[in-house]
């Protein structure tokens, strides 16, 4: 990693990490939680090597990029702002914007507000969901509001993820009791070494009944880690090298601003009412692992997203990955992205 140049960027009085190697058009990689920018540590060499300037940032509440405690903070309006900050602090005015889980919905919102700026987007692991930000079973696009939805989803006595982590209470002190444990248990648990054992074919199981019966679901009073898989070892994507770099960051930072972003979910369907029926023009592209749970949840968004996305590139499906699709399927995203970029000219 000695070719890559760290920067603190001020974007309006934000500070953003970002972490860059590389020369050429402007490719802005964004991720989610919980990540950091090194969670496209292959991506950043390779996209380098094919002649582009690959940037990945610590997202606002992450790593050392700037934390607020105000929960407006973190609406999508600002993260949107945030990537577009850091293009043109980069001296550019162009990017190809790429974002992974929450870094999606943040990569797939700044190109369909500011087209001028993006000029090409790929989601990875969570497809263009409109106003709603993450597609969900019933609601593609946003078109029922996100608590309400979560509500129906969990169904009685239990807490939809996203809700649970938006309270940031109890989340944050199963994750503060054993930092190393949460993230090592919580990332296999989303794995497709851990998922794939179990035979599930995803794009055919009923979404509720998967939402209900996982880990993303929990029931009042209990933890989320308590549905964990331990892992006897790790997979060979997430060498414990790579687990105590995460660890001793969220161990220095702690958990709250990256937890944040779940709790404007409502706010940003309301921020973006606008522009619910407004296409993404810009050429578009989706990734995800057939045991993504998100996947599983965005099928209907998947299945219809020309009718949103026009200059739509397709859907590619990595067999056997799970959820932290260029972690684990490296080299598969790598050639997709390349070939991707390409493609634009």
């Amino acid at each position: 990693m000695s070719s890559q140049r760290h920067h603190l960027l001020n974007i309006n009085g934000v500070r953003i990490h970002a972490v860059e190697e590389g020369h050429g058009p402007l490719v802005l990689l964004l991720h989610g939680f919980p990540e950091l920018w090194y969670s496209w540590r292959h991506q950043l060499p390779a996209l380098a090597a094919a002649g582009y300037r690959a940037v990945a940032i610590d997202q606002r509440g992450y790593g050392r990029s700037s934390k607020f405690m105000q929960p407006d903070a973190y609406r999508i309006t600002r993260l949107v702002d945030d990537a577009v900050g850091v293009v043109k602090a980069l001296g550019e005015s162009t990017a190809v914007v790429v974002g992974h889980d929450w870094g999606a919905p943040v990569a797939w919102t700044s190109a369909w507000l500011h087209p001028e700026v993006f000029r090409g987007v790929v989601g990875l692991s969570i497809p263009f969901s409109g106003r709603g930000l993450i597609a969900l079973p019933g609601s593609p696009f946003g078109e029922i509001r996100p608590d309400a939805l979560h509500r129906e989803l969990a169904g009685p006595g239990n807490d939809f993820y996203q809700n649970y982590f938006g309270k940031l209470g109890a989340v944050i002190e199963e994750m503060e009791e054993d930092v190393h444990g949460w993230l090592r248990a919580g990332m296999y648990s989303l794995s497709g070494e851990a998922l794939g054992p179990a035979g599930i074919d995803f794009a055919a199981m009923d979404p509720v009944a998967l939402i209900r019966g996982g880990p993303l679901c929990i029931p009042h009073g209990t933890r989320m880690k308590d549905r964990f898989v331990t892992p006897a070892a790790l997979p060979a994507w997430l060498s414990e090298t790579d687990l105590d770099f995460f660890v001793a960051e969220y161990e220095r930072t702690g958990f709250g601003g990256g937890l944040m972003y779940y709790r404007n979910l409502d706010q940003d369907w309301e921020d973006l009412a606008a522009q619910a029926t407004l296409p993404l023009i810009q050429p578009a592209l989706y990734v995800s692992g057939d045991l993504d749970i998100c996947f599983s949840w965005g099928q209907e968004a998947i299945r219809r997203a020309q009718e949103r996305l026009p200059n739509y590139r397709g859907s590619h499906i990595l067999k056997g990955c799970g959820h932290w699709t260029q972690q684990e399927r490296p080299e598969e995203t790598n050639r997709l992205l390349i070939e991707f970029l390409k493609s634009l000219g």
